[in-house]
């Protein structure tokens, strides 16, 4: 169905493939391949070119088997297992997070943001761009983490992790730090995010003297990973959906 949101003259362009990715039908490999195949349509022609310049929310895109534009909004929580990189493929041949969600049923979901190889807990995964550019980008929710450390860190350690430390020439800081238990060798700490940069938590700890033994992702915003099972997923109701994000 063409929707006439905007002025055809402003209205932004974009390659077939990636407006698939951006509608949430499939990523821009899948598309690409699905265009190759003679599957794609662009308001009811056939296109054979992947950069076929398509106008959201103007043009209709069809793929044959795979549904019509825009479909309905899906958000799913993972717990995401240690071991698995957060992407759709990887060239090194290691497992991905898709592993999880093989035999769901679900349609293809990107990942909103990411937990590296190592860390584990709550992943979103979502077909709405625009939705995952609120969670992910500023003013979106704060991310809490619960992270075991080898050492002690004493209040200095977590007053230093709040009010900032200098990495590359730029200050990195956690919106929060709080102990949370101790033994005799390590210790667990909360850290709560409001920023997403690369490895965030592990690049303050090292800078700070501390390795990370694990990093768990228990909430982001309100929603919390709760008792959900590792490498187990489950869809988010309407209300857990406006409450990351209000319209």
């Amino acid at each position: 169905m063409t929707r006439d949101r905007k002025p055809e003259a402003t209205t932004p362009r974009h390659g077939v493939a990636r407006a698939i990715s951006k509608l949430g039908l499939g990523s821009r490999t899948q598309a690409a391949r699905w265009v190759a195949e003679g599957r794609v349509c662009v308001n009811g022609k056939r296109v054979a070119d992947p950069e076929f310049p398509v106008r959201l929310g103007l043009d209709r895109v069809e793929v044959a088997q795979v549904g019509s534009a825009r479909a309905e909004r899906i958000i799913v929580a993972l717990n995401k297992p240690r071991g698995l990189v957060t992407s759709t493929s990887d060239e090194q041949g290691r497992d991905t997070v898709y592993a999880c969600l093989r035999d769901s049923g679900l349609p293809w979901l990107a990942p909103v943001g990411r937990l590296d190889k190592a860390s584990e807990g709550l992943l979103l995964f979502s077909n709405d761009p625009a939705w995952a550019a609120r969670v992910t980008g500023p003013g979106g929710p704060d991310k809490r983490y619960h992270v075991q450390v080898e050492g002690i860190p004493d209040a200095g350690v977590l007053e230093a992790l709040t009010r900032g430390v200098d990495i590359d020439g730029q200050t990195w800081r956690a919106r929060s730090a709080t102990l949370l238990r101790q033994g005799e060798k390590n210790a667990w700490l909360e850290i709560v995010l409001d920023e997403g940069r690369n490895r965030q938590i592990r690049r303050l700890l090292a800078a700070l003297g501390y390795e990370v033994l694990r990093l768990l992702r228990v909430a982001i915003g309100p929603l919390e990973l709760g008792t959900l099972a590792k490498g187990g997923w489950r869809r988010l109701e309407a209300a857990e959906i406006a409450a990351l994000v209000p319209e």
